[in-house]
């Protein structure tokens, strides 16, 4: 039997009973339109909602041992601080712990992709430069050093900044989706699609409204990938392509 590429969502909606972390409207509409982008470029596609802490470390650890085709694609949308998301019973998912475990046989070679959409800490971009280096250096190398080969990693936001939700999805994840209903976009190797993404969500989209009036989100991209990936191009394609494909054949980069 040929094997697919696989999408893993873990979307966390609704909190257990007594933890104080509030209810995130928005995050079922983004699953919905995950399923549906994903499900039409050929992925299979598996939803988990509201899982604890233990079950989305037990569904890591399974999925990281079943076959895929050339692309492992996960989305994990819940609140959370830097390193972490958490689980409906409010307990801390140590992402580090998730990456690892696809540093195994049955992922060499093959394509992993993480998006995070969740907080990393209680910062607000207000669309200036900023140096905080100084405080998430060490955060940052830790989490780098986890992050097996051939992995790359998009968060919704830098160390240390909240990442938006509205009841009609994520700002990040929904541009996302926006971006691949476009066959120009489809067909970019990852790291320029991810390039894209970032530009797209800092200079078009901007909080209204109250406190949050001018905020700014700008996504974060970690990669340790060593050859080009072109995960969500015309189905029947290789997802995967050496460092030395023929220039002539890449799409033009954004201007």
């Amino acid at each position: 039997m040929e094997h697919r590429n696989r999408a893993v969502l873990v979307s966390v909606e609704q909190f257990d009973p007594g933890v104080t972390l509030g209810r995130r409207p928005g995050a079922g509409k983004d699953a919905k339109t995950l399923h549906r982008t994903l499900s039409k470029l050929g992925f299979k596609v598996d939803i988990h909602t509201d899982l604890s802490r233990d079950e989305i470390y037990q569904l890591f650890l399974k999925e990281s041992r079943r076959p895929v085709k050339d692309c492992f694609l996960a989305v994990l949308s819940s609140h959370g601080d830097d390193g972490c998301v958490f689980g409906a019973d409010g307990k801390p998912v140590q992402l580090s712990r998730v990456f690892t475990y696809f540093n195994n046989e049955y992922m060499e070679k093959k394509a992993k992709v993480f998006l995070i959409q969740a907080c990393r800490g209680p910062g607000l971009d207000d669309g200036v430069e900023v140096d905080s280096a100084g405080d998430t250096r060490e955060c940052i190398i830790s989490q780098h050093l986890s992050v097996p080969v051939d992995t790359a990693v998009m968060y919704a936001t830098p160390p240390g900044y909240g990442a938006f939700m509205h009841p009609l999805g994520s700002v990040f994840l929904q541009t996302f989706c926006t971006l691949l209903k476009q066959e120009d976009n489809r067909n970019l190797e990852l790291t320029r699609l991810m390039t894209r993404l970032s530009h797209t969500v800092a200079y078009s989209f901007q909080a209204k409204g109250g406190a949050l009036a001018g905020k700014k989100e700008m996504p974060c991209f970690l990669t340790r990938l060593t050859r080009e990936v072109f995960p969500f191009a015309e189905p029947g394609l290789s997802a995967i392509s050496l460092v030395t494909t023929d220039e002539s054949t890449r799409t033009p980069s954004i201007s």
